[in-house]
């Protein structure tokens, strides 16, 4: 279900939950991290995650009007996924300026080499819309991308029993990570409900 303004809190109140509600959001997205080789992380988006990017933005912006935190809705609602669906942020995990002139033009078009593999199917990712035109431009790609799966009902169902992989395999970058047993578990709640 995606966020409404009534979602999110006031900075008051949120001051009042920040601690206990970031100690979950960081378990959360512990549990929804996957590295795949050495330079690509994602991690599997879902109401909470969401939730606490916007009341961040919030809180570190002062936004106070309805009509700033509806624009940061706007922004960041797209990332809920609903029924099977999953929805990733994807990072490029590049700390230097070397490591940035090196590969980021090398990985443009990695958003469109990400596939999960779910027992013998492949299903490739989807570019959000939103965010497709900002990905590349002039021959570098962006270090942050948002990536989306819609998955049938055989591939939901295939997904509880593993296995399942996350695949990159683009000409530069060629690396897969199997989900465990427990992330698939958190992640067939977000197949079956809705994120």
């Amino acid at each position: 279900m995606k966020l409404h303004l009534d979602d999110i809190v006031d900075l008051r109140a949120y001051e009042r939950e920040r601690d206990g509600f970031r100690r979950h959001v960081i378990d959360l997205k512990r549990r929804r991290r996957v590295e795949v080789g050495p330079l690509v992380s994602v991690v599997f988006e879902n109401r909470d995650t969401v939730r606490f990017q916007v009341q961040e933005m919030a809180r570190a912006e002062r936004m106070l009007t309805d009509a700033a935190i509806q624009a940061e809705l706007d922004v960041y609602n797209p990332l809920i996924p609903g029924l099977g669906e999953l929805s990733v942020t994807m990072f490029l995990e590049l700390t230097t300026p070397a490591e940035l002139r090196e590969w980021l033009p090398k990985l443009v078009g990695i958003e469109r080499a990400v596939a999960l593999r779910v027992g013998a199917t492949t299903v490739p990712a989807g570019v959000d819309a939103a965010h497709a035109e900002q990905l590349t431009r002039d021959g570098l790609t962006a270090s942050v991308h948002y990536l989306r799966w819609s998955l049938g009902p055989d591939e939901v169902a295939a997904w509880a029993d593993g296995p399942v992989a996350l695949v990159v395999d683009h000409p530069a970058y060629r690396h897969a990570a199997a989900l465990s047993q427990a992330a698939r578990e958190e992640l067939l709640g977000d197949l079956v409900r809705g994120g």
